[in-house]
């Protein structure tokens, strides 16, 4: 997959973060909301490629966050305009964000899609191409005048049900070779939106990136998808899914669809891939509970949860500060790490700050030196940022996975 050129973590407290945004995209700072319909293909003129563009009313700011959020519909049902798209749009617009709801194109028969794992295969690239050219379409019109004001690397995608798996695979699937090719050739399947996996839907020329993503029920094709240059990812899900397994099973529950792995899987294996994550689960809770909105209180403590993972992503809170990490000024070995983590640097490190993933400080080390050794403090398995200050007083950002 496509190497993160910088990855966009900051870690400090709450409060400094509050002062970095503005007091914005936490909670709900704004009344009202507006919302435009556009066609965002350049290709295609048709239902499944509208969107429909929320935005605070009476908000000035030229450089907000977008986050594009899909519906669900097992891939042969719904649309942009459900209650969880329309509620959880109106929430992060509300915050100050740009909040999109998306169609794509959906399988022509549900029950051949049912059926057919080719069909399934083809039915989700042409929705990943899909939903591609709409973030080519943000990009395109912030190069064109920005008349949506955007900030064009705070780009987020989200979804429920199959919304969350189109969200997960468009991030997670950025080369056709990590497509399999047995028992089914699927990598021969990419034909069918163009030959590339950024489709045949238009705005070529932009880029498709995204920062991070939110999965409602959500899950992976393949565990093997995920890897350490993969993006950060806030994932809630209910134990008792059975249309999208919380553990490994085949979709909608049945035998002939193809298999996904929800949040129980991933979540092991995205911690020891050392990407950023963050999980919520609902005990005893099937699939259905973002389906009303805001009816469901559970809805609603997720949009939360979900806004308080994506805020530390935001480019407010990481181009202001300066904790970007810089892989060119300090190097890190090895990482994973279960014991001694050494440092090349041209300057001398005279701090080290290492931090928990909700930015509370786990060690605080004055030294002259370029290793540090995990036993010193009592580290669990899991994610950690290291903060390194310089003999300069300029400083850099590491992610470190610790695996004893």
């Amino acid at each position: 997959m496509k190497k993160i050129l910088s990855t966009l973590i900051l870690v400090s407290f709450i409060t400094l973060n509050y002062g970095q945004c503005n007091g914005r995209y936490q909670t709900e700072i704004f009344n009202s909301v507006s919302v435009s319909t556009v066609n965002y293909s350049d290709v295609y003129n048709d239902f499944y490629h509208k969107m429909d563009i929320y935005t605070p009313d009476g908000d000035t700011v030229t450089n907000r966050p977008v986050i594009v959020f899909m519906h669900g519909g097992a891939f042969y049902a719904g649309d942009k305009t459900s209650a969880d798209c329309v509620d959880f749009c109106t929430s992060y617009a509300k915050k100050g964000y740009v909040a999109i709801s998306a169609n794509y194109r959906l399988a022509a028969n549900a029950l051949t899609f049912a059926f057919f794992n080719d069909v399934q295969y083809i039915t989700v690239l042409k929705a990943v191409a899909d939903i591609k050219a709409a973030v080519r379409y943000i990009r395109k019109d912030h190069a064109n005048g920005n008349a949506l004001g955007i900030h064009p690397q705070g780009v987020f995608i989200g979804g429920y049900s199959a919304g969350a798996v189109l969200a997960i695979h468009m991030s997670y699937i950025n080369q056709i070779s990590d497509l399999p090719t047995s028992p089914l050739d699927v990598q021969a399947l990419v034909s069918n939106i163009g030959g590339t996996l950024d489709g045949d839907a238009g705005n070529d020329g932009y880029s498709s990136e995204i920062g991070g993503i939110v999965s409602f029920a959500g899950a992976v094709n393949d565990l093997s998808f995920i890897d350490s240059n993969d993006k950060p990812i806030v994932m809630v899900h209910g134990t008792d899914d059975n249309v999208v397994s919380f553990n490994c099973a085949p979709g909608l529950g049945q035998a002939t669809v193809l298999n996904l792995c929800g949040m129980n899987s991933m979540k092991p294996v995205l911690d020891n891939a050392g990407i950023l994550n963050d999980t919520m689960v609902y005990q005893n809770v099937g699939h259905d509970w973002p389906g009303t909105g805001n009816a469901n209180p559970l809805f609603t403590q997720a949009v939360e949860f979900s806004t308080n993972f994506l805020y530390q992503l935001l480019p407010c809170n990481n181009s202001s500060v300066g904790l970007i990490e810089k892989e060119n000024l300090v190097k890190q070995y090895p990482n994973p790490a279960n014991d001694i983590v050494h440092y090349s640097s041209g300057k001398m490190i005279k701090e080290i700050v290492i931090y928990n993933q909700i930015s509370q400080i786990k060690s605080d080390i004055m030294v002259n030196s370029n290793e540090y050794d995990l036993s010193l403090a009592d580290y669990e398995k899991g994610i950690y940022y290291v903060r390194l200050i310089l003999e300069d007083s300029s400083s850099t950002l590491k992610k470190l996975s610790v695996v004893k």
